[in-house]
């Protein structure tokens, strides 16, 4: 019999898990928190692996004798070793497609709750039942500010085009695989320099993809570049930013604010976790790793995992939709969109 795991199942995708179950496949749950030994057990006779958040370790694949594909229902594959797959010939696609809308929605809203001081002011509605416009809470205007995107693919493209056709901010990109044509037809502002770009814009929103190169991306240096009271949101991955840096450039008051939906250590807490101390401050918002997380996007992001799911179940190569060159690799089971 057919044997489906899918870690992280407290990301619930009741249809993915239904129809699996009616193709009379055995269908395991791993939660979050399984560790790596309860995954390398279930793997040792699983033929087909979805997963989310779980590190899928070299150890893990090389156990897993019967596997057949692996589906990253999602689009970081930063947590999939993708050399050791490819070694035992096991395909491995995700779903880039399925939010990128959505997450750079999430993404300007944060900036929007930055600007406008939300947190805080949702605080003092909540304790005192009004606020009067004293000093304290005077905002600021996204029009007419510049935003550097530190990333330009889709998501951010995504960005681009609502902050300066909706908002009319001037729009600067760095991402050395995106040429300046592409970036100008997407209204961005093509930057060679990373730093020199830092030190003009008023906020600055990552939409990098996490490889070893861009790990801790923007570090002390680039934060001391960035303008004094400049604001910097991340939705894409957390240790794109070197966080230590970022935390004590928040104490110091170098940074205007900060609204992060990623860490590099998930799930966040109150204590005894590196960011702890950004619950208390009134300038930095924390998600819970969630500008994806809407109705829509889960409906796209399930159909498609399913697609994928069946090519592999079925035996036909896998569509592959990605760019990134980690997937692109792979000679073994995929057909990729040209």
């Amino acid at each position: 019999m057919t044997k489906i795991v899918r870690t992280d199942a407290e990301l619930e995708v009741p249809r993915v898990d239904r129809a699996l179950r009616d193709t009379g496949a055995t269908l395991v749950l791993l939660p979050c928190t399984a560790d790596a030994h309860a995954l390398a057990f279930e793997l040792r006779d699983t033929d087909l692996l979805l997963t989310c958040y779980a590190d899928i370790s070299s150890t893990t694949i090389e156990g897993a004798s019967r596997l057949r594909g692996i589906v990253k229902y999602g689009v970081g594959i930063d947590a999939i070793d993708i050399v050791a797959a490819r070694a035992r010939r096991i395909p491995v696609v995700n779903v880039p497609e399925y939010a990128e809308e959505t997450v750079a929605e999430g993404a300007v809203a944060l900036m929007l709750a930055l600007a406008r001081k939300l947190k805080p002011l949702q605080r003092e509605m909540q304790e005192r039942g009004w606020a009067w416009p004293t000093s304290r809470w005077l905002a600021s205007d996204l029009a007419g500010k510049t935003l550097g995107l530190v990333g330009v693919g889709r998501i951010g493209t995504s960005v681009a085009r609502m902050a300066g056709q909706g908002f009319r901010m001037q729009v600067l990109g760095f991402d050395p695989y995106v040429d300046r044509d592409a970036m100008a037809r997407a209204g961005v502002s093509r930057c060679d320099d990373l730093e020199a770009m830092l030190q003009q814009c008023d906020i600055v929103s990552m939409h990098a993809v996490l490889t070893p190169q861009t790990e801790h991306l923007i570090g002390a240096r680039e934060i001391a570049a960035m303008k004094p009271g400049a604001t910097l949101v991340n939705v894409s991955r957390g240790a794109l930013v070197d966080e230590a840096a970022l935390v004590n450039a928040l104490h110091r008051g170098h940074l205007g604010g900060a609204a992060l939906d990623v860490f590099s250590d998930e799930p966040l807490a109150r204590s005894n976790h590196p960011l702890a101390s950004l619950h208390a401050m009134d300038n930095v918002i924390l998600s819970p790793h969630l500008t994806f997380y809407t109705a829509e996007a889960m409906r796209r992001l399930e159909d498609e995992t399913l697609e994928r799911c069946f090519e592999m179940l079925e035996g036909r190569p896998v569509l592959v939709k990605s760019r990134d060159p980690r997937l692109r690799a792979q000679e073994n089971g995929v057909r990729f969109v040209d």
